[in-house]
C-alpha cells in the first residue's frame, strides 16, 4: 500500500493542482473563527515584549528606563522576527498562520488550489496594509459577503476555508 508522501512525491511539480467543483461559499472559514485565529496571532506577536517588559519591572527598572531599557528593546525585535515569520513566512510556506493552524484555516487559491507565493506575499504585505488603513473595514467585509472574502483576499485572488486535504485512491 502507499503512503500519503510516496503519494505526493509523485505528483509531478510541473503542474498545478486543480480542484473540480469547488466553491468557495460553501467551505470558506466563518468570520468568527477567522477573529479567533487573528487574536492567536496577535497574542503570539505581542507576547514577547510583554514578558520582556515584566522581566524589566523585575528586575527593578522602571519609567524611562523601563521603557527605553534593553530588556523593553529586545521584546520589541523579537516580536519583529515573530511577526515577519508568523505572517509573512509561515503563509508562503505552509498556507496558514499560526493562528489559523490553530483554527485550522488554510489560505487557497480562489480556485481551491494551493495559493501561489505571488498572491500571498501580495495578500500578506500590500493586502493587509489596505485592510489595516480602512481601520479593519476591510476585514469586516468577510462578514458581510455569501463567499466569506476579506479585502486583502479579494485583491489578492485568494480564499480562507476551513477544511483538509487528503488524497483518495
Amino acid at each position: 500500500m502507499e503512503t500519503t508522501s510516496a503519494r505526493k512525491a509523485a505528483v509531478r511539480p510541473d503542474r498545478r493542482e486543480i480542484v473540480l467543483g469547488f466553491s468557495p461559499g460553501t467551505v470558506h472559514a466563518p468570520f468568527v473563527l477567522r477573529c479567533g485565529a487573528a487574536f492567536a496571532d496577535y497574542v503570539i506577536i505581542i507576547l514577547a515584549p510583554v514578558v520582556f517588559l515584566f522581566l524589566g519591572r523585575f528586575y527593578g527598572e522602571d519609567g524611562s528606563a523601563l521603557i527605553g531599557g534593553d530588556l523593553n528593546n529586545a521584546g520589541w525585535l523579537i516580536a519583529i522576527i515573530v511577526a515577519v515569520a508568523d505572517l509573512l513566512l509561515l503563509p508562503v510556506v505552509a498556507g496558514q498562520s499560526l493562528g489559523k493552524m490553530f483554527a485550522g484555516l488554510h489560505i487557497v487559491g480562489i480556485d481551491g488550489s494551493p495559493a501561489r507565493v505571488k498572491n500571498i506575499i501580495f495578500r500578506q504585505t500590500i493586502g493587509l496594509f489596505l485592510t489595516l488603513i480602512t481601520f479593519g473595514l476591510g476585514f469586516f467585509i468577510s462578514a458581510l459577503n455569501r463567499s466569506g472574502r476579506s479585502l486583502h483576499d479579494l485583491i489578492s485572488g485568494t480564499v480562507v476555508i476551513k477544511g483538509r486535504k487528503e488524497i483518495i485512491d
